[in-house]
């Protein structure tokens, strides 16, 4: 039987959505994984973003993918002429390629960890994830290829609704890890927050480095030539507090909607200090006014040296 064009677009969506579910579901299992058994050596900063995009991909393409799936195995119970299609039995031909190769790749990694010695819980724990998935996609599709004669819309069925289950649990674990959108705003506005502070205290390290003292208040760093004005809360419009407390010494403070990232996971899981933080300091915070303290090292931030004056113009009349 000759493909029609709607064949070759239910197959290729179907493959697509299936590879980038499984890609999803994958991510998602590994970042459960690290934050569950956390990793001295890495970070986690990103695990949250990726239990987001990957929670976002499969709450979109997994149903398309099961609907697809159903449809297409109605079109093979009612016409069995539908299993000899070319592009059916290609693309799940490369399907069960890919999830062979994929197999046997996992088990070469775990064999070389081990003779490496190597081993880990969240390793292991990785590993059996992807052999789970790659090993249910080729079981599944090999089945499917074997058995399309005896009519298996049932059992399909119930593989679907089986996977579903799994995979809203899964979803729904995210939720609870990742948090709810509402709060996840609020995250936002405490980043933004955090971002602020930062951009201040450099520029009050500038302020202190060119004029040799600490600025009075935020308005004293606005500078109309650079353009820098002093930044406010994102949410309440509100500015930041800064207050001396020495020579060398300052602290701002900001009012943040939720306990930091770092705070809320140190338990678990070792967090960096904020990127790009000159005094190598994080900004991890509670819920509501926190205040930083900053004290300036003069021999790590010495004082800029002041440029020579200019000199006078000449007199009108004079090198002539």
């Amino acid at each position: 039987m000759k493909s029609s064009p709607r064949d070759v677009f239910l197959y290729l969506l179907l493959m697509i959505t299936l590879y980038v579910s499984v890609g999803s579901f994958t991510a998602l299992l590994f970042q459960y994984i690290n934050v569950l058994f956390p990793d001295s050596l890495e970070y986690g900063q990103g695990a949250l973003d990726i239990i987001r995009r990957s929670t976002a991909a499969l709450i979109i393409l997994f149903p398309v993918y099961l609907f697809i799936a159903l449809l297409l195995n109605r079109d093979v119970a009612r016409d069995s002429g539908k299993a000899e299609l070319s592009v059916r039995k290609w693309l799940l031909s490369l399907t069960l390629f890919l999830a062979a190769l994929a197999i046997i790749g996992d088990l070469v990694t775990v064999l070389y960890h081990f003779l490496s010695g190597e081993l880990s819980v969240r390793f292991i724990l990785k590993a059996i994830s992807v052999l789970g998935m790659a090993g249910a996609v080729f079981g599944y599709y090999l089945w499917d290829i074997r058995e399309w004669k005896r009519g298996h819309l049932r059992q399909a069925g119930f593989v679907a609704w089986t996977s579903g289950a799994i995979v809203g649990a899964c979803i729904i674990a995210g939720f609870f890890i990742a948090g709810s959108p509402w709060r996840q705003r609020s995250v936002r506005f405490d980043e933004r927050r955090v971002n602020d502070l930062q951009m201040i205290q450099g520029e009050i390290l500038r302020h202190w480095q060119m004029k040799g003292a600490l600025s009075e208040n935020l308005d004293a760093l606005r500078d109309t030539i650079s353009g820098f004005l002093p930044p406010s809360d994102p949410e309440t419009g509100a500015s930041y507090e800064y207050h001396t407390t020495g020579k060398l010494a300052f602290e701002l403070c900001a009012v943040f909607a939720v306990p930091s990232r770092t705070q809320e996971m140190s338990r678990t899981r070792p967090i960096a200090p904020y990127p790009h933080d000159p005094y190598s300091q994080n900004w991890e915070h509670s819920e509501g006014r926190t205040c930083f303290t900053r004290t300036i090292d003069p021999e790590l931030y010495p004082k800029e040296p002041k440029p020579p004056p200019l000199p006078n113009p000449l007199p009108e009349g004079e090198g002539m």
